[in-house]
This record gives structure tokens, sequence and C-alpha cells, in this order.
């Protein structure tokens, strides 16, 4: 052999160990994900977090792996394990939140919020509040703020036809387990009876509450008007939720990775709110399709102003729960609106 070849042998061991290295490398630095949700497969949150797991794993070696609803336990549960590490992503909405940040129950003051699809997310990409003031509250309790979205229009469903606050009167509406939509049912002259996800169906079946609201397509697809058939457009508020991550996990990734992070959250937003354009229309035409007990009551303005003229106690019990901090938050949200809708 002469020293040419094996030069050649010993360049050419050298680059394959070097490739194998690299490989090596790659492979270590690949990661599995955690990520949970509160909602049942090809639900709005289900739809958000699949599209944030094609974004990560078509951009990089990681992989995300989903949890649905009960998986890993109720709300709570899936928030206490993001927050000790055990997940690294949780979707989650502020009507659960809310007890572990209160100014996240803003999203519960009736009437804040617009109906109209278009002004609702030109409100969600452009608010200062959404996108400056929400992250360092997150922040304070361990949580990475990626993304806030909304799912649909709040409609409430009840054991029979109503067009009033007075027609809610000793009425048992299930809410989440968050105090301000407590005042905002008190408000609207019901008895709220906070009662976690899993139990709602079964309380309805029995007349353990009267009625309870949901954004239309998870009264669809969790098939409550079975049990509850007399849905109820008041106008009073959109669903939001929020995809977060462990603040800990989130500051540990490298800034590349922290930029996949962010954009994969911005993809999906983009997104989900493609899907939901006109997924309200599609759930209600499936409920009107599936039952013939189905009854669908819009409130005209006048009956909207009823409802309405009730809010300002909600905004009161809302700066009474958080203080300064809520009340500079509700300003800027008010301000936000006002802009978007000027605009």
């Amino acid at each position: 052999m002469n020293k040419s070849t094996t030069f050649r042998k010993i360049v050419g061991a050298s680059t394959l160990t070097l490739a194998a290295a690299i490989a090596a490398t790659s492979v270590a630095n690949a990661a599995t994900w955690r990520y949970a949700h509160e909602e049942y497969d090809g639900d709005v949150q289900d739809v958000y977090a699949e599209h944030f797991k094609d974004y990560v794993e078509e951009n990089s070696d990681h992989q995300i792996q989903i949890f649905e609803f009960g998986q890993l336990g109720e709300s709570d549960d899936i928030m206490e394990q993001t927050q000790n590490g055990i997940l690294q992503f949780v979707n989650q909405s502020p009507g659960f939140t809310g007890s572990l940040i209160p100014e996240a129950q803003i999203f519960f003051i009736p009437y804040l919020m617009p109906t109209d699809m278009d002004a609702v997310v030109t409100f969600f990409r452009e608010s200062e509040a959404i996108n400056e003031m929400f992250p360092k509250l997150y922040a304070e309790q361990g949580l990475e703020l990626l993304q806030m979205y909304p799912e649909g229009e709040m409609v409430i469903t009840l054991d029979e036809k109503a067009t009033s606050p007075e027609d809610l009167q000793n009425k048992k509406i299930r809410v989440m387990t968050n105090p301000l939509l407590s005042e905002t049912y008190e408000a609207f002259g019901a008895t709220p009876t906070p009662l976690p996800w899993g139990e709602v169906y079964g309380a309805l079946q029995t007349n353990m509450i009267d009625g309870q609201e949901n954004p239309i397509f998870w009264i669809e697809s969790g098939g409550l008007y079975e049990v509850s058939p007399n849905l109820l457009f008041t106008g009073h508020g959109w669903f939001t939720t929020a995809i977060m991550a462990n603040q800990d996990f989130y500051e540990g990734l490298s800034e590349e990775d922290q930029k996949l992070v962010q954009e994969a959250a911005d993809y999906a937003f983009e997104k989900i709110i493609d899907h939901i354009d006109g997924l309200a229309d599609e759930s209600l035409a499936k409920i009107k399709e599936a039952s013939d007990d189905v009854t669908v009551t819009k409130l005209n303005d006048e009956q909207i102003e009823a409802f309405r003229e009730r809010a300002p106690q909600v905004e009161d019990a809302f700066i009474e729960m958080t203080g300064e901090s809520g009340k500079k938050l509700l300003d800027q949200f008010k301000e936000d609106l006002k802009e978007v809708q000027n605009n």
C-alpha cells in the first residue's frame, strides 16, 4: 500500500467519524416536547396544537407529543404539570387561568369584546394589552405566554327558552372555576354553579344544573345540545384561550429554538383564524340537523341591552379583584378596542 492510499483511507475514516459525530450530536440535541390542551380531537385547541406540532417537526429534529382533554386530568392538572416542568407547553383558557392570574378574567367582563369576527381578530393581532401587558403577568407565574387567540362567540344553553335576565332567575348555570364568571351570571340574574368540565354533561342530564355557556363548536362536539337544547345568543363575549410554555424550559432553549417556538405559535395562530371562520355556522347547522328539540334564540338590540346594562357591576368586581394592575389592563383593553373599531 503506498502512502497516498494510506492517506486517503485515514482521511476517509476521519470524515466518516466526523459525520457520525455530527449525526449523533444532532440526535442528542433533538427532544420530545409534551403539549397538553383542554379539548377533544378535532376541536379548535387540538387543531391549533397540530399546526404547532407540524411547524416544529418540519423545521427541526424535535418532536411534539400532544395530550387531549382528560388524558392527563382536568385543566387545573395540566397547568400544575406545566408549572412543575412535566409538560413543556399547555393551552388553557383564562377561564381556568384566572384563579392563577386574576387579570386574565378580563375576558369574562360581558360586552367588553365586540362580536364581529374581523374586529376580534384585529384586536388579538394588534392589542397592546394582549401582546405586551399579558406576557408580563404570565411571566410572574413562571409561564411564557406564546399566543392568545379567540375560539368563538359564547352561547348559553338552557333547559327552556329565555330572552331576558328575568328568565334566568334561579337558573343554575355551570361556570368554570372563575370568580368573575360567577359575577357575570349573578349580574345576569342566574345562580352560577362552578363545575369541572368532566361533570357538565351528567349534571345537565340529571337536572343538577339548568344550563351552561360555551362556543357553539364545543356545544356541538360535546353533545351538550342533547341535554340542554335551548340555545341563547346574547352577544356577551368570545371564548379566548392561550398557549404558554414552562418559563424555565423556554429560557433554557437556544436562541434558535426559542425562535422556532415563537414562529410555530404564530404559524398556528394564522391557521386557527382560518379554521374558525365559518365554524360557528357549520356547528349550528350540525346541531339543527341532529336534533329536532333544539331551539335557537338570537336576542335583538333591545333584549341585549337588558343584559348589557348589568355589565358595569362586573367591571367593578374585576377591578376590586385585581386592583391597580387590573384597572390599567382594562383601560388599555378599552383603548385598544376603540382603536380597532375606529379603524
